[in-house]
């Protein structure tokens, strides 16, 4: 079987698998007859297509060794064969611990934490809130502060859409984007994420944002960033019109939502943030352009993000307290308290935030983890400084997908 035979049954696989589980199928531009083949057709037995799996890893591992060019393809593609293989047992009841499932299906494991090494940024985070904030905890004191930071629910729209807007305009001097790329903003509520793009084929994005709590000032930037420019829409134009269209790589047509492509997609998403918006840029937009959008005071900015660099510190407590909670350590109570104590965010976000781990499990190690290797391969070939350069190789990388394991080693 060649590299592009297993690819075409790469797909049908997960599409059958897409059948057990309505979240796994994140994405779908490949042929329309093979996606209503999957859906019309009996649900294959798990038992079934775990064998199917085993099949093509094995068909994979005795394929040649490719011409350069196709190298990390097909390494990418045995990569993504053993996450539909790990996914495929848990969902036949064979949880795996926190860490054996970030590798399974992420190709990653987050580094250990321990409360001890977050109390030292908690004490910094402290002496950053303003005196006149008073609270019984810090947690409460960081609650009031932000206070002044939501966006009012009836600028929302205009504060976003300025903000993807120049997020669009940036990226575009950098990557060559299809004329007729576009995207289509709604806001939603009851979900356990803050936004969530939905690629719809044909370079056009449906991005959705949460409206089930006030939107912070610094989101704006975060979520057009992440979601649309240069984030999860750019990376899904660039596969499906270079990958998929000129290459012919039909394994790219379909995206598993747990394997080590989200791990790529969802860090370089995270980092394009920085490199669409280096922080003197982003602060000089923020204050002439956002604050006074969302009528909030620009002479706050400076402070709220100074607060917001060490809040930055304290991303791994999540990924601290899933590993926890998933394996058993600790009961939803303790969660809670120690999502509300380590990421300092209020009751109700906390709750949200403890839904969507217990919705999509070590998926958590995909924002952090995710941005801090994408930044490390990205910075060791074009350093901080060099803007052009920073935008070449996230664009490279965004072309030709790598792993976690393939991006630490190369």
């Amino acid at each position: 079987m060649t590299l592009n035979q297993i690819a075409e049954h790469y797909v049908k696989l997960v599409l059958a698998v897409g059948q057990h589980d309505s979240t796994y199928v994140d994405a779908y531009i490949g042929p329309p007859s093979w996606q209503t083949e999957a859906q019309q057709s009996p649900a294959i037995p798990l038992s079934d297509l775990a064998a199917q799996a085993d099949a093509l890893l094995q068909q994979a591992d005795a394929l040649p060794t490719p011409p350069q060019d196709q190298l990390e393809r097909q390494e990418f593609l045995r990569l993504q064969l053993h996450a539909v293989r790990a996914f495929v047992v848990q969902l036949n009841g064979r949880k795996l611990p926190f860490d054996a499932e970030s590798k399974a299906l992420y190709d990653a494991v987050s580094p250990s934490l321990t409360t001890a090494d977050l109390d030292v940024t908690l004490a910094e985070l402290a002496a950053l809130i303003p005196a006149d904030i008073q609270g019984s905890d810090l947690n409460a004191r960081l609650s009031a502060y932000n206070k002044a930071f939501e966006i009012p629910r009836d600028k929302l729209d205009a504060v976003f859409t300025a903000a993807i807007n120049e997020a669009r305009a940036r990226t575009r001097r950098y990557i060559a984007l299809p004329e007729h790329e576009s995207f289509q903003v709604a806001y939603v509520t009851d979900k356990v994420w803050s936004a969530y793009n939905w690629y719809k084929g044909n370079s056009h994005s449906l991005i959705e944002v949460n409206t089930d709590f006030p939107m912070f000032i610094s989101r704006a930037i975060d979520l057009a960033s992440h979601e649309a420019y240069p984030g999860h829409h750019v990376f899904n134009v660039l596969i499906e019109n270079e990958l998929v269209r000129e290459k012919g790589w039909i394994e790219y047509a379909i995206y598993p939502l747990y394997s080590p492509m989200s791990f790529l997609a969802e860090g370089s998403a995270n980092y394009g943030i920085d490199v669409a918006f280096p922080h003197a840029e982003r602060m000089q937009f923020e204050r002439e352009v956002l604050f006074p959008l969302a009528g909030i005071d620009p002479a706050k900015a400076e402070r709220y993000y100074q607060i917001q660099a060490v809040l930055q510190k304290l991303s791994y407590a999540g990924n601290m307290v899933a590993k926890q909670y998933l394996d058993g350590e600790i009961d939803k109570e303790r969660a809670l308290a120690m999502l509300m104590k380590y990421s300092l965010s209020d009751a109700a976000r906390s709750a949200q935030r403890l839904r969507f781990i217990e919705h999509l499990r070590s998926y958590v190690i995909n924002y952090n983890l995710g941005q801090d290797v994408v930044q490390a391969y990205i910075e060791k070939r074009a350093g901080t400084d060099n803007q052009d350069l920073r935008w070449q190789v996230l664009t490279d990388l965004l072309r030709r997908p790598k792993s976690a394991s393939m991006m630490m080693d190369s």
